[in-house]
């Protein structure tokens, strides 16, 4: 999740701002770059509990990073929550989890270089503190309860409402963690025939990434239960959304989904968050929060004022759907792991949506099945991943099928290293699970049923970055 930001005061009344708003983002296919984001839990390595913000926790680690590396601080009612340094950014998540939102890379070779830096910095930082990260897709050993929060405005928003739309909202804030890629598009139809074949595919890479199979100390049936938890989150902003594969789909039509469909967390003014969580953005836009108590106190209704640009940029942030259109697309279908398998996260889209003819391909790949279909697979590969049925077979012969029109795409690209490695060389822990090897999760479970002897705290040393 962001960091407090867009302050442009704008006032929007349209959706045909919001539209314009989202096709500046459209670039000529050479100034394509690639932004990875990537989440892991801190431990104490005592204990392996979740490390507090203070004292000497998660507020020490950000101080730590600014001070060796020269970032500047984001802060919350003077609180540093996240940091900032050239177009990269850290923030926290609601327990505490540290995010890189890295900084827009030209070559998947920049972007592992950029995650090898990050990790070394925050292990340089932690360890003196006593304190590890772990990146796996939901934490292994604690309850909701044990989880600690971090003093982030939006969030305590949030944490009120999310208990009233779905069961699994707060674990989805505390307990989980993830990996994602943004991509940029040429304009708006690149942008739709990108966002369907993301939609429709990101159930393969919930599969392929699948890595969250212990809840509180044991196995909890699932190989993906990060992905199982997005399912009792919130249904209007979460998911595959219809709309997004109707006929007409484009800017208008998504800001219109945005504003009609997606009700508000909040607004940010004079330094601090107004709850309006459950209003619609629609209304807000049209003044109604001005004249009317709407539901919400005075002093908020007064406090949010007219809506802005940076209101509706907000907003943005606020959809969870698989696939996330901002003034890029985000692909959010994947639990953290590994650093190599986190690479492999970015080297998968960027080979299937970087390279015109592998992008065909995998429309081609996409049209032969109704995009309801790949939607079906959602709670499958949550439970079974790569061994979930799909048509004849199973998600791992559709997962064959797409890692290699990702490695002809990186191919075709040409982007190698300075030792003349290709980009396609960053596929290979996909390439060996598509070979039939295990899954991260299912080599958890061997270990927990095996070498551990059921001693869950070994994959906080075995995970450990």
């Amino acid at each position: 999740m962001s960091n407090p930001g867009d302050a442009d005061a704008t006032p929007i009344t349209s959706t045909r701002q919001l539209a314009e708003y989202l096709a500046v983002g459209g670039k000529p296919r050479a100034r394509f770059s690639i932004g990875t984001e990537h989440e892991k839990f801190g431990f104490r390595q005592s204990d392996f509990t979740a490390p507090p913000y203070e004292p000497g926790g998660i507020r020490a680690v950000l101080e730590g990073m600014a001070a060796a590396d020269d970032w500047e601080p984001i802060l919350d009612r003077g609180n540093p929550i996240g940091l900032k340094k050239d177009n990269a950014s850290v923030s926290l998540e609601p327990a505490g989890q540290l995010e890189l939102s890295g900084g827009l890379a030209a070559t998947l070779h920049e972007t592992e270089s950029e995650l090898a830096a990050h990790l070394a910095l925050v292990r340089q930082v932690a360890g003196p503190l006593g304190i590890g990260f772990a990146p796996l897709g939901f934490h292994p050993t604690l309850t909701r309860a044990q989880m600690p929060w971090m003093p982030k405005g939006r969030y305590a928003i949030m944490r009120r409402h999310m208990p009233r739309v779905g069961t699994l909202g707060l674990d989805m804030m505390t307990r989980t963690c993830t990996v994602q890629v943004n991509l940029d598009f040429a304009d708006e139809a690149d942008m739709v025939r990108k966002m369907r074949v993301a939609l429709a595919l990101q159930p393969v890479a919930t599969a392929l990434f699948a890595n969250s199979p212990f809840t509180e100390g044991r196995p909890n049936g699932y190989l993906s239960y990060r992905a199982h938890v997005w399912s009792d989150t919130d249904p209007t902003r979460t998911g595959t959304p219809p709309v997004f594969f109707e006929d007409g789909f484009g800017f208008e039509r998504y800001a219109e989904w945005l504003v009609d469909s997606v009700p508000m967390y909040f607004v940010y003014r004079n330094g601090h968050y107004v709850d309006l969580a459950g209003q619609s953005f629609r209304r807000f836009m049209q003044g109604a929060f001005a004249g009317s108590q709407a539901g919400i106190t005075e002093a908020g209704i007064t406090e949010a004022g007219i809506a802005t640009m940076g209101d509706a940029a907000d907003h943005l942030t606020t959809v969870f759907t698989d696939v996330r259109l901002k003034r890029f697309i985000e692909m959010r279908g994947a639990d953290a792991g590994t650093p190599e398998m986190m690479v492999a996260q970015s080297a998968l889209w960027v080979g299937l949506l970087y390279d015109e003819a592998a992008l065909a391909a995998a429309a081609a790949l996409v049209r032969r099945h109704p995009w309801t279909e790949f939607a079906a697979l959602r709670p499958l590969v949550a439970r079974q991943a790569l061994d979930a049925p799909w048509q004849a077979g199973t998600v791992r012969d559709l997962a064959r099928d797409v890692v290699a029109i990702a490695r002809d795409g990186l191919a075709a690209r040409a982007r190698c290293d300075s030792q003349g490695r290709s980009e396609s060389a960053l596929l290979a822990p996909l390439e060996a699970l598509v070979a039939g090897a295990p899954t991260q999760a299912e080599r958890w479970l061997a270990l927990f049923h095996g070498e551990w002897n059921g001693d869950i705290t070994g994959i906080f040393r075995a995970a450990a970055i």
